[in-house]
């Protein structure tokens, strides 16, 4: 399963989904193991919806045509949250841009099906959370997991462990599917309620998938790049994760 590891004894499997932790996950094609996020004192971040002060305008990097890019909450990263702050208004489409060591992924958001989810994800993403964060699981034939702080500094036996702070619910839509390539989902441990931080892009198809965890986007530009993300439990050289970039139309 795709889970995160919350100190879980079993070792990551390949066989079946992904789990994540609180917030975090550390999936496997099989049985995966859940992490729990580092809770901790929370840092505010400045009030949702508003832009870092005086932060100048933001540098020109790619962004779909037609969409904004949505000012940062923090100037740099902010890992650990009691909450997240409400950014993303249902009434606009969000993408994400994900800067990588193999290229850029945009990722179609589902506000709408996932709200909870995606505006968890949207929050991150403007208090730079993600940046310098690795892919530490990449299952061939299954999907590439990510979201986990711990690998920003952490060990590698810690990697699947971490999270953001604070965790939420399943967000089950029967019109959404783990039905290809570049479906994006939210990683887990065994409770529904166990979502956070990590999560996963699929390689393939896991319809076996559906119904046991959130789908809350799609990759619409990258898919191309999927196969170079570094294969392994963990990579020997894992693939990172530069820059989050969130645009809004």
């Amino acid at each position: 399963m795709i889970r995160s590891r919350r100190r879980a004894p079993a070792p990551w499997h390949t066989s079946l989904i992904l789990l994540v932790s609180a917030g975090c996950s550390s999936s496997n094609a099989s049985t995966s193991t859940a992490g729990v996020p580092d809770a901790g004192a929370p840092n505010a971040p400045a009030e949702a919806g508003a832009a870092v002060e005086d932060s100048g305008a933001l540098p020109q990097k790619y962004m779909p045509a037609g969409y904004t890019q949505v000012p940062y909450l923090s100037a740099t990263p902010v890992r650990k949250f009691a909450k997240a702050e409400q950014v993303v208004d249902s009434a606009r489409d969000y993408v994400a841009v994900l800067d990588t060591a193999v290229g850029p992924i945009v990722l179609d958001l589902f506000e709408k099906d996932a709200p909870v989810t995606t505006n968890s994800f949207v929050f991150l993403a403007l208090n730079h959370f993600h940046e310098e964060t690795l892919f530490p699981r990449v299952i061939e034939g299954f999907m590439a997991q990510g979201g986990d702080p711990n690998t920003v500094a952490g060990k590698p036996a810690t990697w699947g462990t971490g999270g953001c702070g604070y965790t939420f619910g399943l967000e089950l839509k029967a019109n959404l599917s783990f039905d290809g390539a570049g479906v994006l989902g939210q990683a887990r441990a065994a409770s529904p309620d166990s979502n956070g931080s990590q999560f996963f892009i699929t390689l393939v198809a896991r319809k076996d998938l559906d119904q046991k965890y959130t789908v809350w986007g799609k990759v619409t530009e990258g898919l191309d790049l999927l196969p170079k993300i570094a294969r392994g439990e963990p990579p020997a050289a894992p693939t990172k994760i530069t820059e989050v970039r969130v645009g809004v139309k």
